[in-house]
Order: structure tokens, then C-alpha cells, then sequence
């Protein structure tokens, strides 16, 4: 039996801070989608073009993604309690502003705050969990998370239409601000005080923390940005060159200072890793699971959006109950063969969503593939968050939850641009290789990017059936395409963590004692 510590805390500590962690990633994962849903109800308020309301959703992930590094840096060395508390206040209160803005640009401004205090929660929530839980209840609390933060993107859309519906888009804001205010109190009375050598990590790198703080607010704008500035234009490739050279500077320097931001030692460690590049990966995977599989239902399948929501909705079920799994099968098996398990059902199910995608096959016949895939994430989720915190040291537990974290960001981005451009590419063949159409039908499938009813706008009344079947065969073998490449990846990753994440290459336990 493993002896107590003096300083171990309580068991009910521990399960009180998940409960706290919970509602903080609640609270940030709800308000990144969320806002989607008000978006029309926001513009004709407040009087915004289309495409400046946009910025609504912008800015809260450009600073988030901008400043989860650098938060979970700084708890490393202020401590979580401050850290944590500095959270909740900001997010607290920029929705406050957010739900009184008065103009958009008030909006997009407290957004961007309120992104800055999201990403403070967000990368907070591993290292509580890591530093006040152990062993297998670890494993657990992190599975625990993990499917609470898939439950909370799972009820946004519809919380979000109802507060709309029935108080008006300010709702969606304002009723953060009890759950705030609880949230505050509770960590004021459950948190512990910050431990004293949280504040003897060094100088803290301000040059550094500059620098990496402008290379991922560009890249992130360069990434949500691009589809509509076109990836090839001057303003993305200008956005990335200078975000890469940001970047650049920045990890020479870390290799230099005494106190990094990063500790770029960090990837010499195999497990880490692994883990790092099997979060980047998944976010790339999963990006072209999500937002193909609805592409697909409604372009193809023709299926509404609510019939396209309840087909996914067991995928999103499957993945919590599946998280719950993985947390328990990291008692038994270890974590390398655990998500190489969850990434072949990711594999499986790709492959098998692929080869079914057809404008004719019935939904019901998707079910089974589908499932298989929410149960592949879930598998896989938190172990490999499980592996990233338990590599290093719990006084480095920021910096490891903010790479992860930084690395998923960019990885849906990535995701999204190349498999896109799959997406986008097959379609593009497929209307090539079909009968011949008018000049105007072509160019507007091409133009509407799968959206058939504004293809159908755009087309001669003669050519509409013509257009409507082919754009229906294009978008799922496009979705197919995305799928078959999902696949591979999951092929890869499997291979990668194998590789990486095997038992020479974990930590240890210490031996127990009786």
C-alpha cells in the first residue's frame, strides 16, 4: 500500500477542485459555440455587416489560442489559485460588458478579453486535476473532464437557441455571470493556497512571452481567416510567414533564457511526445469527422439540420460513456495500447463512414460506423492527456497543459484548411468529370461550396435537376475523400504513440511499500 504524504489532500478536496474545473470548462466550451447560434439576432441588434459580426467568434479564439501557453506558464510560477481566481474575474466580467455592449465593437472587444480569461480556465483545469489527484483517481477525474467538456459542446447549440428564443441574445452572456460568481467563491474556499516555490521559477521571459503571444495570434487568424481571405492570398501567406518567423525567434530564444516560456527539453522526452503530436493530429482528424459528417447529412442526404443533429447526436453520447472507458482501462493496460485502441476504432470508423458515403444509402445504416467513431475519441481522449501530465514534474503541469492546449487549437485550423482543400478538390473533379453543364450552373457549384440551395438560386430553372443530383454525388464523394484521409491519420497516430508512448519510455511508478 502507497503511504499518505503530509500535504496529500483530502480525497474530497480533490473531487470538489474536478467539480470547479468542470464549471470552468463548462463555461469556456459552451461560449465557443454558443454564440454561433445568436449570431443573426446579434447583427440585426446591433446594426453589423455579416461579415464584421464575425468577429464576435474571431476574437475570443484568437486570444484564447494566443494565450494558453503563456497562462499555463505563468501558473507554473505564480500559482493555480491566482491563476484560476484571475479567470473566472476576467471571464466574469467580460461577460457582463459583453451582455450590456452597447455597439459591436464593444462586443468584439470584451470577447477578446473574456477569450483571455477562457484560455486561463482552460489550461488551468489538467494541472489541478494532476496536482491534487493521484494515480488511477487521476486517470478518472481526467476521463471525467473529458467527457463533461464533450457534454457541455453537446448542449451549446441547443441552450443557446432556447436563451435566444425566449430572452433575447444577451442571455447568452449574462447567465455566465451567477455561475461566475459561484465559481469564484467556491475556488476562493476549496483551492489551497499557492505553494511557496510557485514563486521561485525565475524572471518571468517577457521577450519570449511577447513573441509567442503574436506568432499564435497570427497563426490562428490566418487559420480561421482563411477560407474566406483564400489560402493562397497575400494576406494568409503574410499572416503565416510573419506568425512562423514570431515563432522562430521565439524557440531560439527559449533555448537561451533561463526561465522558458517552453522548455523545448520537453520533446526529447518520447511519451510527451507522442502525446503532443497525437492531440494535434486528433484535432486534424476530428475537424474532418465533425464538420464533413454534417456537410454530407445535409448536402447529400438532405436531411435538416435537426435530423442532422440527432443522427449525432449518439456519436457525442458514445464518447463520453467511451471516456469514462478509457480512464478505466489505464488501471489495466498501459496508456500506448489504450489509444492505439481508441485511434483504431477512429480508423475503423473513418474507413467504414467512408466507403457508406452515398446519396442514396439510408441514415440508419450510418449508425453503427458512427458510433464506432464517438467510442475511438472517447477511448483515446483522456489517456493521452493522462501521458502529457504525467511525463514531467507538477511544478511544469501549465507549461505541459499549455502546449497541449496551443497545439489542439492550431491542429483544428490545420485540419480545417487541409482537409477543406480535399474536400473542396474532390467536388471540384467530380463536377469536371460530370455532363456537361451551363457556364453559370458550373461556376456556381463551384462558387457555393456545397451549399445546394444557393446553387440552386444560381442556376437556370432547365439545369436544376441536372445540378442538384450532381452536387449531391460530389459532396459525398467529397466527404468520403476527407473521411478515407481521417483514416489515415488514425493509421499514423497508431503507429506514432506505439512508438512513442510505450512502457521504456513512461515514467516509473515508485514502489510501494507495506
Amino acid at each position: 500500500m502507497t503511504p499518505p504524504t503530509v500535504d496529500h489532500p483530502t480525497a474530497a478536496r480533490g473531487w470538489a477542485i474536478l467539480g470547479l474545473v468542470i464549471a470552468g470548462t463548462a463555461l469556456v466550451v459552451i461560449d465557443m459555440t454558443i454564440v454561433t447560434v445568436a449570431l443573426p439576432a446579434i447583427q440585426a441588434d446591433l446594426g453589423e455587416t455579416l461579415a464584421g459580426i464575425q468577429w464576435v467568434i474571431i476574437g475570443y479564439m484568437i486570444t484564447m489560442g494566443a494565450m494558453t501557453q503563456v497562462t499555463g506558464s505563468l501558473s507554473d510560477r505564480i500559482g493555480r489559485r491566482r491563476m484560476y481566481l484571475l479567470g473566472i474575474a476576467l471571464f466574469t466580467a467580460a461577460s457582463i460588458v459583453c451582455g450590456a455592449a452597447p455597439t459591436s465593437t464593444v462586443l468584439d472587444l470584451a470577447r477578446a478579453v473574456q477569450g483571455i480569461g477562457g484560455a486561463i480556465l482552460m489550461v488551468n483545469a489538467l494541472p489541478l486535476l494532476s496536482e491534487h489527484l493521484d494515480g488511477e483517481r487521476r486517470n478518472m477525474a481526467i476521463s471525467t473532464w473529458g467527457s463533461a467538456a464533450t457534454a457541455a459542446s453537446l448542449i451549446a447549440p441547443l441552450l443557446g437557441g432556447t436563451l435566444v428564443d425566449t430572452l433575447g441574445w444577451r442571455a447568452i452572456f449574462l447567465i455566465n455571470v451567477p455561475i461566475g460568481v459561484a465559481a469564484f467563491v467556491i475556488c476562493l474556499r476549496t483551492l489551497p493556497a499557492d505553494a511557496s516555490h510557485q514563486a521561485r521559477h525565475g524572471r518571468i521571459d517577457w521577450t519570449g512571452t511577447a513573441l509567442l503571444i503574436a506568432s499564435l495570434a497570427l497563426a490562428n487568424l490566418a487559420l480561421l481567416r482563411g477560407e474566406d481571405q483564400g489560402w493562397g492570398s497575400a494576406a494568409t501567406l503574410t499572416q503565416l510567414t510573419i506568425a512562423a518567423a514570431l515563432l522562430t525567434a521565439f524557440l531560439l530564444l527559449q533555448s537561451r533564457v533561463g526561465a522558458p516560456t517552453l522548455d523545448i527539453a520537453l520533446f526529447r522526452k518520447p511519451a510527451f511526445t507522442g502525446a503532443a503530436l497525437a492531440v494535434f493530429i486528433s484535432r486534424v482528424l476530428t475537424v474532418g469527422g465533425t464538420v464533413y459528417f454534417v456537410q454530407y447529412f445535409q448536402g447529400s442526404l438532405h436531411l435538416n439540420p435537426t435530423q442532422s443533429g440527432l443522427l449525432l447526436t449518439p456519436v457525442f453520447l458514445a464518447q463520453m460513456a467511451a471516456g469514462m472507458l478509457g480512464g478505466k482501462l489505464l488501471s489495466r493496460f498501459a496508456p500506448g495500447y489504450v489509444i492505439a485502441g481508441g485511434y483504431t476504432c477512429k480508423a475503423v470508423g473513418a474507413t467504414a463512414l467512408a466507403l457508406a458515403f452515398t446519396p442514396t444509402i439510408s441514415p440508419w445504416f450510418l449508425a453503427v460506423p458512427l458510433l464506432v467513431w464517438g467510442i475511438g475519441g472517447g477511448i483515446a481522449g483522456a489517456p493521452v492527456m493522462a501521458v502529457a501530465m504525467n511525463v514531467t514534474d507538477k511544478q511544469r503541469a501549465g507549461m505541459v497543459a499549455g502546449t497541449i492546449t496551443s497545439l489542439a487549437s492550431i491542429g483544428a485550423g490545420i485540419g480545417t484548411a487541409v482537409l477543406g482543400a480535399i474536400y473542396t478538390t474532390r467536388i471540384a473533379g467530380i463536377v469536371a468529370a460530370g455532363p456537361p453543364l451551363p457556364a453559370a450552373s458550373r461556376e456556381a457549384v463551384l462558387a457555393a461550396d456545397g451549399d445546394i440551395q444557393r446553387v440552386l438560386d444560381l442556376t437556370p430553372a432547365a439545369a436544376r435537376a441536372t445540378v442538384e443530383d450532381l452536387l449531391s454525388n460530389a459532396i459525398a464523394s467529397g466527404a468520403s475523400a476527407v473521411l478515407f484521409s481521417s483514416a489515415g491519420l488514425a493509421v499514423i497516430t497508431i503507429a506514432l504513440v506505439l512508438t512513442l508512448i510505450s512502457r521504456r519510455n513512461l515514467p516509473q511508478p515508485a514502489a510501494s511499500t507495506q
